[in-house]
């Protein structure tokens, strides 16, 4: 297959694939979703993207209709399905299907999502950035459907000529618009706290881990507008760009002053997906 849609069992296109009406992802985006990259056929950290999904389920009272174990086997089946070995696994759930009313509805069955679309691991030379208010909500630790505020930012940061757009709360960065975002300064690399005001990101979380391994000191803390710009280096991770650097802000030059150090870090970053893989970049 090209791609592949799957709703609560029915595997098709995606094209061909339909939802009721009724499903309340229309009425509330009320369901959480997780990605995960294929590379050669072989899902990266596929474990920790399900771990996270069930855990934004769980926040939200949602019992996702699957254990851990078969929603793993299930996915790795219908990424099979797909002729591309390099992909992208998106998948969520949503609450039920009901008539709409806030509140959530009784004895229903949640909705089961899955798409798989051919999608490379990106390694981008540079990225241009600008920065926004973060008007997002205080749940931010929840891979909600409602990234509404994501949109409005993303679109203003095209507006602008650039590629993304990294929200700030008054004078702290919190994360990027779908990537956490992270400094180095002084060869230590400086980083959010994972809680209600980021995504805790799987590629956030194994950068850190390599970082250490590196030995390149981590700090967890909220840090400013104004270390983000003259920071040594700035750069984001994700599960769909592991680790790009930051070149720009707000059309003005950034970064580029510990190529050590980043180099290291972003190369070790790819080599250990390669190693889990057998892709080369």
């Amino acid at each position: 297959m090209k791609d592949l849609g799957y709703y609560n069992g029915h595997i098709d296109l995606i094209e061909n694939i339909t939802v009721p009406v009724n499903d309340r992802v229309h009425w509330f985006g009320d369901g959480v979703y997780d990605v995960a990259m294929v590379c050669g056929g072989k899902p990266v950290m596929l474990d920790r993207h399900i771990k996270r999904f069930y855990t934004s389920a769980s926040m939200l009272r949602i019992e996702i209709p699957l254990a851990p174990d078969d929603l793993d086997s299930l996915l790795r089946d219908l990424s099979s399905r797909v002729d591309d070995p390099d992909q992208i696994v998106y998948f969520q759930v949503t609450r039920a299907t009901a008539p709409r009313r806030h509140a959530f509805p009784q004895g229903a069955t949640p909705n089961l999502w899955v798409t798989v679309t051919p999608k490379k691991l990106a390694k981008p030379e540079s990225l241009r950035v600008i920065t926004i208010d973060d008007t997002r909500h205080l749940h931010c630790n929840i891979k909600t459907l409602n990234l509404i505020p994501n949109c409005m930012a993303e679109q203003f940061a095209v507006d602008a000529g650039c590629d993304t757009a990294v929200f700030h709360r008054g004078e702290f960065v919190t994360e990027a618009v779908h990537a956490n975002a992270h400094i180095i300064k002084d060869g230590k690399i400086v980083t959010h706290p994972a809680d209600n005001l980021i995504l805790p990101g799987i590629a956030r979380e194994r950068m850190t881990e390599i970082a250490k391994i590196l030995g390149i000191p981590v700090e967890f803390r909220p840090f400013t507008l104004d270390e983000f710009k003259s920071a040594d280096e700035i750069f984001l991770t994700s599960s769909t760009t592991p680790c790009a650097r930051v070149s720009e802000i707000n059309l003005s030059p950034a970064g580029g002053a510990d190529p050590d150090t980043f180099f290291r870090l972003r190369d070790a970053i790819y080599a250990d997906i390669a190693g889990m893989t057998g892709c080369t970049f």
